[in-house]
Order: structure tokens, then sequence, then C-alpha cells
């Protein structure tokens, strides 16, 4: 089994050599690694150019984004997708092996598991442990989602059921999952334990105006998909976060 992960690029230069390195470390075979580059004015793609695992390079303008994540999944070969951000990088050597292990054995469509936020230097540092736990579609109402780095989907999935939305901003990820697990209830695992660090200092949580937006494209998400969330849904998904914080055993 063939596993793609796509990694979009802008002005990664400072940190996509963990993101590499951390791909090229798997135990895992048959990875194929794609970049997708927003043509870079650093020396992202110099850097990149040094690991011979990468497999394709495009590099040319997009529309944000969602936009080189779509392009990336259209010319995957793999049989799993997955999506690792410029600036994440994998917990240990053998996640994608635990990954397509779990793909195995459970005939699943989608694996998720856990993801910590770590500072954007010292990356031993972890501000918060985004523990996603099991999966039941009732969660969507109350504000869940599973952490999008560690979300791998079979691709035969993404034909049938279609790509990002690049209407969204900041929530075409969202979107994607309430369409693939609640609207259309594909078969998900959950894989416990942590499979990403991602570095802190998303765009929505910035400020209070940038939350609002945030907040709106969540509804729009609900909303493209011809489902209404319940009152709270909205309200409960970035209250949902604060135990990232101060409650990171549970």
């Amino acid at each position: 089994m063939r596993v793609s992960i796509i990694t979009a690029t802008y002005n990664s230069a400072a940190t996509v050599a963990d993101t590499l390195h951390s791909i090229q470390k798997q135990t895992y075979p048959a990875i194929e690694h794609i970049i997708i580059d927003g043509q870079s004015k650093d020396n992202t793609l110099q850097i990149v150019s040094g690991f011979k695992h990468v497999q394709h390079v495009v590099s040319e303008n997009d529309e944000g984004i969602y936009d080189a994540m779509n392009k990336g999944i259209a010319i995957a070969s793999g049989d799993i997708i997955g999506i690792l951000n410029s600036d994440d990088f994998y917990e240990r050597e053998n996640v994608i092996e635990q990954v397509v292990q779990i793909f195995n054995t459970t005939k699943c469509d989608a694996v998720y598991g856990d993801l910590v936020f770590v500072d954007s230097v010292q990356t031993n540092k972890i501000y918060r442990r985004w523990i996603a736990g099991g999966y039941n579609e009732e969660l969507f109402l109350k504000g869940w989602m599973p952490p999008h780095p560690t979300f791998f989907v079979r691709k035969e999935v993404y034909n049938q059921y279609g790509l990002f939305n690049t209407t969204l901003k900041s929530s075409a990820d969202y979107e994607l999952m309430i369409r693939l697990l609640y609207l259309h209830k594909i078969k998900v695992q959950y894989l416990p334990g942590t499979l990403v660090h991602m570095r802190s200092g998303g765009q929505s949580t910035k400020s209070v105006l940038n939350r609002l937006k945030a907040n709106y494209e969540d509804y729009q998400a609900w909303r493209l998909n011809s489902l209404k969330p319940k009152w709270y849904t909205l309200l409960l998904k970035p209250i949902r976060k604060i135990k990232q914080f101060y409650f990171p055993e549970f």
C-alpha cells in the first residue's frame, strides 16, 4: 500500500527541513512525498532539492494552501493520502507504518490521531495537547474535529466525495471532515497517541477578528453541505481548546 504525503510550501525555509527530515526517516518504505510550492522567494526549493526522497516538486502560483493541497491530491499516486504542513513534523519514525497497519487491519477509509502544539523555535517545548479521542458522529455537533495534519484518507474517498472547498480560506479542512465523516459517514479509525508536532501560530487564532472570521467560515462549512449545526456547536468549537492548555492529560 502506497502512501502519498503532500506538503504545501511558501517561503518555508525556516522550518521545512524539519518536515522533510521527519518524512525521510519514516520506516515505512512505500512513501511518495509531493511538494506543492507557491513560488517561494527564499531558499525553500533549494532545501527541498537536498532531500532525495521527494518524488514530485511543483512550483507555481496558487490560490492559497487548500488549492495547493488539491493540486497535490490530483497528482498523488498513493492509495492513502496524508497532508503534512511545512512547519509540522511527525512525532516518531514509525508513524506512517502504524497508520498503514490500522488501514490494513480495520479496512477503514480514514485514520486520525493526536497532535501537540510546540514552540516555533524550541520545538521540544509543548504548549497544547490535542487529544482527539475516538469518533462518533455526535461529536461534530459538540464542536469536535480531528487534527487535520493527523488525518489520512484513502484516495478513492477524495475521488468519490471531492477535494477541499477553496471558497473557504481557514475552514476548508473542517468542511472536508464534516462532509466525509458526518455527511457521508465514511469509516474512520482513531489511532491513539501523538502523530504530529505543529508549530504554534495559526492564522485563525492570531486575533479576535480572525477568530470571528473562522467562526463564520465554520458555519459556512455546515451550510455548504445542507447541514445545520446545533445552536451551541460553533460556540463549543473554540471552547474545546481550553482543556488542551490546562488539562493536557485529558
